[in-house]
């Protein structure tokens, strides 16, 4: 969204301490130590050659925005994953029994019979 995009550009002027539009190794290790990590110089280079596209050794702004999104994907997915979890988990006990998924099956969605349930169990 555009506002995704835009907190994005803060995050990346966050990055690109000199303002030149480009986030180098050395400004990408002074961000990682000010959050309480402690990267080696290799680690910080992996890092940026991950996303690198043009291959010039930095992260230009189009390309933390694949960064970014590539994140937020992972992201997404799992948290996706988990409140289906929850819809099916009716008890939160963190397990989904045979009544649950009978209920869910069911009542929401692709209305399954008894018998289509049963099989699935």
């Amino acid at each position: 969204t555009e506002e995704q995009v835009s907190e994005y550009k803060e995050a990346f002027s966050l990055f690109d301490k000199d303002g030149d539009g480009q986030i180098t190794t050395k400004e990408l290790g002074t961000v990682m130590r000010s959050l309480g990590q402690n990267p080696s110089e290799s680690e910080l280079q992996d890092m940026i050659n991950e996303v690198d596209a043009d291959n010039n050794g930095t992260i230009d702004f189009p390309e933390f925005l694949t960064m970014m999104a590539r994140k937020m994907k992972d992201t997404d997915s799992e948290e996706e994953i988990r409140e289906a979890f929850k819809v099916f988990d009716r008890d939160n006990n963190g397990f989904i029994s045979a009544a649950e998924l009978r209920h869910v099956m069911t009542s929401i969605g692709e209305k399954l019979t008894d018998d289509e349930v049963d099989e699935m169990i």
